[in-house]
């Protein structure tokens, strides 16, 4: 027997939920076959089959949250007898279809509140997509637990009637019992194979039957936003359907939206001044570290502006021949991380961190680069930037761009950075205040570049400028050396020769 572990989730990394089971117990696998995936709050991870044999236990379901070293199921070598099991299970089944509405017409199973990670106390009941009385499937997305870290989902163990014993946005902690069904070993495959036709009738395209292919994140944005899951393309590993691909159909939809919007014109007085929601457990915990962040470093920020004549003439000059030689666009930021890691030379205490009452200085340059994804802000680091060239750099922070925007990312991609570089420029950006990304000491803010009126030996000439921004840690960073830092990148992007010659 071999036990199907949860992996190594990563430094800042503590937990992960159950995306979804590619095989079912009584399945036959193969060694390093993907079995379960996890989705992190950063990326998404496959775990494979430790062995060849037969999938005899699955002890964490669909939406369960799971922490590192928890044993997700096993796997039995030479499994003949248990690869029957299903088969014998699954006997009475002809028998048992006319009961299964009746709530009293087998054994109950309860629906508990999973584990959610060693610090998740407690979590909040979302709204229930099913109502006490329901017929449901097994592994239908039933609810959603909110914590103060992630969103938990949480799917019917078995098939059958639904009964709830815990209100939308009740307080519940792990193992507590939220519900159950009514349902015997009979009930899990009649209603099962009912449940796709039976499921449109009643919501129209609202809500999306439980299907194989769709994870539970996907299910929820398809249910979400009405989309017809037949209308998704699939860019996943073995034709999965991501929960990007969602995403892109709800873009792809949205043109519609005003008109159908236009039409009610709905008086204002029809509407409510305002509006209380109550903040989901995830944004309080965002809010609550941005501002540790705040209170634990001593956060200071540093504004220049940095002429981009020189740098744009640079790659207006040589950007299809660049292209042409190494397969990708030259572009704007392997400029900025070659001045980067030049400063970072010369003023090391921006490169470096507290640990309690010592500072680690650090003689590697891992610059982390932020890229906005469908999920949100990720920041994987570009390793060892300095000692790849411009086409390295460029080659690198693509890469990693495209695992990011594909949900691919590894947790060595995503940890060790010793200094990171943000373009708010791209959003249209012109000057912000960035935050530190802690344990790191310093962060450059990139923002929009605008054609200004800049005096320049005597004369008014017009320039394309850029704001730069460096938030730093004010404990190991002095002004001085912040400015210098800051200056010394300016000086190295309105003269790139010089960081080329390391003048």
């Amino acid at each position: 027997m071999a036990d199907i572990l949860t992996p190594a989730l990563g430094e800042s990394v503590s937990e992960a939920s159950i995306a979804k089971w590619t095989k079912k117990v009584g399945d036959a696998v193969r060694k390093d076959e993907v079995l379960v995936e996890l989705e992190t709050d950063k990326v998404s991870l496959e775990v494979v089959a430790p062995a060849d044999g037969v999938l005899t236990a699955i002890n964490a379901a669909e939406g369960d949250t799971v922490v590192p070293g928890t044993v997700l199921g096993s796997v039995s070598e030479g499994g003949a007898a248990a690869a029957s099991a299903p088969a014998v299970a699954a006997a009475p089944v002809a028998v048992a279809p006319a009961a299964a509405p009746a709530a009293s017409g087998g054994a109950s199973v309860e629906i508990a509140v999973p584990t959610m990670g060693e610090s998740v106390a407690e979590g909040s009941i979302g709204t229930w997509l099913k109502k006490s009385g329901d017929t449901v499937a097994k592994d239908e997305l039933l609810v959603e637990i909110e914590t103060d870290k992630v969103a938990v989902e949480v799917s019917a163990p078995a098939a059958g009637v639904l009964t709830i014993a815990a209100d939308n946005g009740a307080t519940v902690t792990p193992g507590q019992v939220i519900g159950s069904i009514a349902a015997s070993g009979a009930v899990s495959a009649a209603p099962a194979a009912a449940a796709p036709a039976v499921a449109p009738a009643n919501t129209g395209s609202a809500q999306v039957p439980a299907s194989a292919h769709l994870s539970p994140a996907v299910q929820r944005v398809v249910s979400e936003n009405n989309i017809n899951p037949a209308s998704l393309s699939a860019s996943g590993p073995k034709g999965n359907i991501t929960k990007a691909d969602a995403i892109a159909a709800i873009g792809a939809a949205a043109p519609a939206a005003p008109a159908a919007a236009a039409a009610p014109a709905a008086p204002r007085a029809d509407q409510p001044r305002e509006e209380r929601v109550k903040m989901t457990r995830l944004r309080q915990t965002i809010a609550r570290r941005l501002k540790e962040s705040q209170n634990t470093a001593a956060q200071l920020t540093t504004f220049n502006e940095v002429d981009m004549t020189n740098v744009m003439a640079l790659r207006a000059q040589y950007k299809d021949v660049f292209e042409k030689r190494h397969g990708v666009k030259l572009g704007f930021m392997s400029f900025f991380t070659k001045a980067v890691v030049q400063a970072l030379h010369e003023i090391p205490a921006v490169n470096a961190e507290i640990d309690g009452t010592d500072i680690i200085y650090k003689n590697h340059y891992d610059i982390g680069i932020a890229v906005g994804t469908d999920k949100g802000l990720v920041v994987p680091v570009l390793r060892d930037a300095d000692v790849l060239s411009l086409a390295g750099i460029e080659k690198g922070i693509a890469a990693l761009g495209k695992a990011a925007r594909d949900g691919a990312l590894t947790m060595d991609q995503m940890q060790g950075g010793t200094f990171t570089i943000t373009n708010g420029g791209t959003y249209g950006s012109l000057m912000s205040t960035p935050i530190l990304n802690a344990p790191q000491s310093g962060i450059l803010g990139m923002h929009n570049i605008v054609q200004r009126p800049m005096a320049v030996n005597g004369e008014v000439k017009i320039r394309p400028m850029m704001y730069l921004a460096l938030s730093y840690d004010h404990r190991i960073v002095d002004g001085k050396e912040a400015v210098t830092f800051l200056v010394r990148i300016k000086e190295l992007l309105e003269d790139p020769a010089r960081a080329l010659l390391d003048l």
